[in-house]
């Protein structure tokens, strides 16, 4: 595969998936500027890894699985301390332009998700709120399929007790 085939191939995939590998990244980490540099990276790796992917998933879940793998790289080689203030601070980086935005209901949704443990993080924001299928996210996250079932499920009661703590009653 030569090299300007795989210039306009990452390209591509850039202008298809950059803002919701983007996005993703921010949720798991909180920051912003961090999930530009990661996102960056996700296609820059994309690109050296681009002869060896072999179509086993799709292009997206390709990207997005690269795309976990450098957030818990990131994750791991920060020091623990500040990962777990920065998960209870909330939206991190989020401007407060973005959080007005947001809305007061969904803050408290990222914000109690924020408080879950990174596995639940993970399969809600890659089911629920990118919405891919069981098999996708199974491929993404390298699990079967029944574990994101059961994941998925531990997730939701997780996520409902942990509103509730907060005082979060859906009318």
């Amino acid at each position: 595969m030569d090299e300007g085939y795989r210039k306009q191939k990452i390209r591509e995939w850039y202008v298809e998936y950059s803002d919701a590998i983007f996005r993703y990244i921010v949720l798991m980490i909180g920051d912003r500027e961090q999930a530009k540099d990661l996102t960056h990276d996700t296609f820059l790796k994309a690109f050296h890894r681009l002869e060896g992917f072999q179509g086993e998933m799709s292009d997206k879940n390709w990207l997005y699985r690269i795309a976990r793998n450098a957030t818990i790289d990131f994750i791991r080689k920060r020091k623990p301390l500040h990962y777990v203030t920065e998960m209870f601070t909330g939206m991190g980086g989020a401007t407060p332009e973005d959080v007005v935005e947001a809305g007061e209901e969904e803050r408290m949704v990222y914000d109690a998700m924020s408080r879950l443990k990174r596995s639940y993080r993970e399969v809600l924001l890659l089911r629920k709120i990118k919405g891919l299928s069981i098999r996708e996210t199974a491929d993404v996250l390298g699990w079967k399929e029944s574990k994101v079932k059961t994941t998925l499920s531990r997730a939701l009661q997780a996520m409902k007790a942990q509103l509730e703590k907060e005082g979060y009653h859906r009318e």
